[in-house]
């Protein structure tokens, strides 16, 4: 008993240290704030809709395991299966620092559960991480430029659809960015949170550091693709995860997709520190 003892503080004083070291790879000045997730499957129709879905499940293991609250705010299921889009917070210590190595276009390979013939199919997925601005953050949003609409919240796959229309959506014209929110219980509050989100799209906008991005991951769905993806999972004919921009990899699987990408986190840190 007293060795498992032991062993178990050794672990933990372990992922104590490795915390200390990853968070000394965050020096820019938004790391430190929470994040906001926006998930987009490419073209494909239900394959890359169930990735997305893969995604989301993934992240948000992630997020429990390291202690984050985590609050799916918008959710648009997929026709047959999967998500068409959604949108996740997560509160806590540099959120978005951890998160914001997962920018980009995510490609799986595997053998479609959807093809009765059995298949080996290629899906993607883009992923957006947006740091979510103080509430003292100043950033310009007039009333004339904002359409606010609101409708029915529903949960995921269509539950607990709610008889008021207090979901909340809001396009802001100038940019025709778009947010929703519908986990509030009342319309207030959803578009409470809708606006920050908006707020923390346009600043990002505005700093100019992902907008190419942007245009090009959601813009234009032929774009996410082939040649663009900054991960590959690879479930068949062989089992393994690599990442594009660090060489990083494992075949470790099954974790990797119950949320432990801490690996790939810590050296996209680490090679971005180097360049």
């Amino acid at each position: 008993m007293f060795v498992s003892e032991i062993e178990e503080k050794l672990i933990a004083v372990g992922k104590e240290i490795e915390a200390l070291e990853l968070k000394h790879l965050l020096s820019n000045k938004l790391d430190p704030n929470n994040a906001i997730m926006e998930i987009h499957p490419g073209a494909g129709g239900t394959e890359s809709q169930d990735w997305a879905q893969m995604l989301m499940r993934m992240y948000l293991r992630w997020g429990e395991g390291n202690g984050y609250k985590t609050d799916v705010v918008d959710y648009l299921a997929g026709d047959e299966a999967g998500i068409k889009s959604v949108t996740i917070t997560f509160d806590g210590p540099y959120a978005y620092g951890y998160l914001k190595p997962e920018v980009g276009v995510h490609r799986l390979v595997r053998i479609s559960p959807f093809d009765t013939n059995k298949r080996r199919h290629t899906s993607f997925a883009a992923v957006l991480i947006y740091p979510e601005l103080e509430k003292e953050a100043v950033v310009d949003i007039r009333d004339e430029d904002l359409r606010i609409d609101t409708f029915r919240a529903s949960g995921a796959g269509g539950q607990h659809v709610n008889k008021v229309s207090s979901a909340v959506r809001i396009t802001h014209l100038p940019s025709n960015i778009v947010v929703s929110c519908q986990n509030e219980r009342s319309q207030h509050k959803n578009k409470e949170r809708a606006m920050r989100i908006l707020k923390s799209r346009l600043f990002e906008k505005e700093m100019g550091e992902q907008e190419k991005k942007m245009e090009g991951i959601i813009g234009d769905k032929k774009d996410i693709q082939w040649g663009s993806q900054i991960r590959s999972y690879v479930l068949h004919p062989y089992r393994m995860i690599k990442d594009h921009r660090t060489g990083f990899e494992t075949g470790n699987v099954d974790a990797v997709l119950n949320g432990e990408i801490g690996g790939f986190i810590k050296e996209y840190l680490m090679w971005k520190k180097k360049r």
